[in-house]
């Protein structure tokens, strides 16, 4: 059985407006072991710990050292889930990927289409990583959803680089696209409305339920050769409703993997 590689991000330089996320990935991993939920995925496969090559939590530095970091981590045929961490670890994540799996696919689910040139004087803002990894052609082709903060500029990059983008005004029409080259799954918690995983820097009302989610995952009909779990703040959590959430997505994504 294909064991999963885990590795955690403790980073949140990149982010805009508030720090928090770098804290994540302990009480991520907590909450996967809570005593108040089980280890089963939904489609009935147990996720233990046994199915996991634990890489553990990254301390990180200087901004290109999640590289060196993910490199060292993502081992030859072995789907790698990355606990972040602000939005911005996708971009160096990614750049590993494509060194060694060429051009991806990417399920991009997030209120945020991150797709600034730079902001507010950052080009590796977590408002920029989907600029960059399709800028430098690391992504055949990027899939939206959940987006509810379209801009201009923001509009005018997806139209640039062929992004297709399903607006959370939109939800009703979305179909799972048919993905044909290896898939990498990327998931801000914001996606979510505030009600659901109220954990967030940045609480944009009128998102995803967790269920509606959820269910976008289960319908992913090819293996996920890497994923990431982004943006939850445990500084913002209310009774740790969002991490169980994130656990909840671990197991699932998981699944997905295996």
């Amino acid at each position: 059985m294909t064991k999963v590689v885990i590795q955690g991000i403790l980073f949140d330089e990149k982010s805009s407006y508030l720090k928090g996320p770098s804290l994540a990935p302990p009480l991520i991993r907590k909450a996967y072991h809570s005593n108040s939920a089980n280890y089963y995925a939904e489609n009935g496969v147990l996720i233990t710990p046994e199915l996991f090559l634990e890489k553990g939590d990254h301390e990180i530095e200087e901004y290109f050292e999640i590289n060196k970091v993910t490199l060292k981590n993502l081992e030859a045929g072995k789907p790698l889930l990355t606990l972040g961490g602000d939005h911005s670890i996708t971009f160096p994540v990614i750049q590993v990927f494509h060194a060694v799996y060429g051009k991806v696919d990417i399920l991009h689910i997030d209120a945020h289409s991150d797709l600034y040139k730079d902001f507010e004087g950052d080009r590796f803002s977590h408002a920029c990583p989907f600029y960059n990894i399709m800028e430098n052609g690391l992504a055949e082709n990027l899939y939206q959803v959940g987006i509810r903060t379209l801009n201009e500029e923001q509009r005018v990059n997806a139209k640039k680089f062929g992004v297709t983008i399903n607006e959370m005004k939109d939800f009703q029409s979305f179909t799972m696209p048919r993905f044909e080259n290896p898939l990498y799954l990327s998931v801000d918690m914001d996606a979510l409305d505030p009600a659901f995983a109220p954990g967030v820097s940045h609480h944009e009302p009128g998102g995803l339920s967790t269920r509606q989610l959820i269910e976008i995952i289960q319908k992913i009909d090819v293996p996920l050769v890497g994923a990431d779990i982004v943006e939850y703040n445990p500084t913002r959590d209310i009774n740790d409703m969002t991490a169980m959430v994130c656990a909840k997505l671990f197991k699932e994504m998981v699944s997905k993997m295996m």
